[in-house]
């Protein structure tokens, strides 16, 4: 942004909630999770934010650009993923070639990309690059009124201590920039500024492997330009082939041996790795048309020291926290789900609804699959440069499940509550993400699925499974009764977040006159309550429900589809029994609990919601308001 662009809108007049440095797709995405009028991100929840980045504009060509199944599916609960599905190719199989005797490539294997034992709507690797997802998140951010202040460097900041507001020192081309803040987060790639100023610093080590990257089109011979490609030539080196968007290829090429004989990482050319990969793909010819984009890297696993200051006022994010090797489409996707996972936490915080301990989660969380992240990509590439194709395809398989996303879990932990009531069946645990399940909405019988319906608003999304509404009729009342009493922690906080909704409103699009948020808040600004049921007939009305699912009643379901949900979550739902599901904000299982509603259904059902009360009112870390 000019100086001229910054005197009519300065960023120094106010106190921001949140000011992110760097607009690539970690800090779009949490500048988004906090201003939509369906709450997906910062903007979306409603929150203060400002986006700076030092670059005049965003990606238009490079950099990341393999998006895995559990990136889409956030993207589909954000209602953003159908623009970038119809630019995207998609890769459903990777081919393994090798140098045989004659020293010329040949193919020794194909498998799928994903194993169909994996249970995903989407199994396969979605090829979009950086710029389209950065593009998708900029417009949406435009819709509620937000932009990028661009050509602002981050230099430092201050921080007294508690409560006291962060000074943010930026500077522009001609003069320096302060903000002042509440929260700040460096989203600022793996040289972050921020997470130098935090006093974090990158630990690991990097390889003397470098390796060149090329975009463009490509003319060849060689007869799998349309999968996922893998090939290792014993005396050439390695290459990887991936299929773009507009027939275009990308081509990631070794280049280690260059490197023992002299030349710096600086010194490699262009025409030297296509030189390189017109020998490792001989027999085949290759010849580039048009060249978009060339790139050099060099391998290495590195992890910050901390994600977040000790005030958990400071945090970094995506590169800035970890960085790994691109050959197996892992850093743009887990740099999203940092921001996924402490946008909704930051939204909480700014509402003065979460106690530290919320925020503090943060770190210990995304920590945990930032190891195993590191400890994965140290193993693929060091298979994958012995160049033994079996250990990479088996190395490949046993990591699958993290590879697609849907294998990033978290520890028990006062989020993620192991279940304690009756018998644990079904596949939902406490720190994971559910399966897919398919289920009839029942006001419109449309099928649907029951994890991505509901769009993101920044709430806990509560599921009662109830073998019917009649027999258990007494539980569900009692539980309804308690969870919307404002005598109950529940109902506090249901209070105290729709008092900060209505004084701090999320901001709105013209897209979401067809999502319909409102349909989703029509209780609270903290949960969504969900009633999934067997069939029921004609006779059957929403409005004859207890009031927490009379009252929201697009998110009432029947269990009417092949392979029932409540079979798949929790191993069905037995005559008398009722089950409840709190899914975090973040799509992660919080919980699981299992009541008896025969005999008393009265007490069942408030044991139930005194049973929600302790999980939200426990060493979680919300604040519950006595006012209300």
């Amino acid at each position: 942004m000019s100086p001229e662009a910054l005197a009519l809108n300065p960023l120094e007049d106010v106190t921001h909630d949140v000011v992110v440095v760097g607009a690539g797709p970690s800090g779009l995405l949490l500048a988004l999770a906090d201003c939509a009028g369906d709450r997906a991100n910062l903007v979306r929840f409603g929150v203060r934010v400002e986006v700076v980045d030092n670059r005049s504009a965003r990606t238009n060509t490079g950099r990341a650009d393999g998006l895995q199944p559990k990136t889409i599916e956030t993207l589909k609960q954000m209602r953003l993923a159908d623009r970038l599905l119809l630019k995207g190719v998609k890769v459903f199989d990777i081919h393994f070639w090798r140098s045989g005797k004659t020293g010329k490539i040949e193919r020794v294997a194909r498998q799928p990309y994903y194993s169909p034992e994996l249970d995903m709507r989407d199994p396969y690797l979605l090829l979009a690059h950086q710029g389209f997802v950065e593009d998708l998140f900029l417009k949406d951010m435009q819709e509620r009124g937000l932009e990028v202040h661009r050509n602002l460097s981050f230099v430092d900041y201050t921080h007294d201590s508690g409560e006291s507001p962060i000074h943010v020192l930026l500077k522009s081309e001609t003069r320096p920039v302060r903000l002042t803040t509440r929260y700040l987060v460096g989203c600022d790639g793996v040289h972050s500024g921020v997470r130098t100023a935090m006093g974090a610093r990158p630990v690991g080590s990097s390889y003397d492997a470098v390796w060149g990257v090329l975009d463009g089109l490509l003319e060849t011979t060689f007869p799998d330009l349309y999968s996922m490609v893998i090939i290792n030539h014993a005396e050439n080196g390695s290459a990887l082939l991936f299929p773009r968007e507009k027939g275009m290829t990308r081509l990631y090429v070794e280049l280690k041996r260059e490197l023992r004989n002299g030349p710096s990482k600086k010194e490699f050319s262009r025409e030297m790795v296509m030189a390189r990969a017109a020998e490792i793909f001989e027999p085949y010819s290759i010849r580039w048309k048009h060249v978009e984009w060339f790139g050099l890297y060099q391998v290495g696993q590195k992890i910050a020291s901390a994600f977040q200051d000790t005030n958990a006022k400071v945090f970094i994010a995506g590169d800035a926290c970890h960085s790994q090797s691109p050959k197996a489409s892992q850093g743009m996707n887990h740099s999203m789900h940092d921001s996924w996972n402490l946008a909704w936490k930051l939204n909480l915080a700014v509402r003065g609804l979460a106690k530290p301990a919320l925020l503090a989660s943060y770190d210990l969380e995304r920590r945990q699959v930032a190891d195993r992240l590191i400890t994965f990509d140290f193993e693929h590439a060091s298979t994958f440069v012995a160049g033994d194709m079996q250990a990479l395809s088996a190395n490949f398989r046993k990591n699958i499940k993290f590879i697609s996303g849907y294998g990033a879990e978290y520890a028990p932990n006062a989020l993620c509550v192991p279940q304690t009531q009756g018998e644990v069946r079904g596949l939902l645990r406490a720190g994971e993400l559910p399966v897919p399940a398919r289920v009839l909405r029942a006001f419109d019988r449309n099928p649907v699925d029951l994890q991505l319906d509901i769009p993101v608003l920044g709430q806990f999304r509560i599921f009662v499974f109830a073998p019917s509404p009649i027999t258990p009729r007494p539980f569900l009342q009692a539980l309804s009764s308690h969870m919307l009493s404002f005598n109950s922690p529940m109902g506090k906080l249901t209070c105290a977040a729709n008092a900060s909704y209505t004084t701090l409103p999320p901001l709105a699009a013209p897209s979401d006159e067809f999502i319909r948020p409102e349909r989703y808040t029509t209780i609270s600004g903290l949960f969504t309550f969900a009633l999934v049921i067997p069939p029921q007939g004609e006779e059957f009305d929403v409005k004859d429900l207890p009031a927490a699912w009379r009252d929201s009643a697009f998110t009432v379901y029947f269990d009417d589809e092949a392979g029932s949900a409540a079979e798949k979550w929790l191993g069905g739902v037995e005559k008398g029994e009722v089950a409840v599901v709190v899914l975090r904000p973040d799509g992660y299982v919080g919980t699981v609990g299992r009541f008896d509603s025969r005999g008393c259904g009265i007490m069942e059902g408030k044991k139930a919601g005194e049973w929600l009360d302790e999980y939200f009112d426990g060493e979680l870390a919300f604040v519950v308001q006595d006012s209300c």
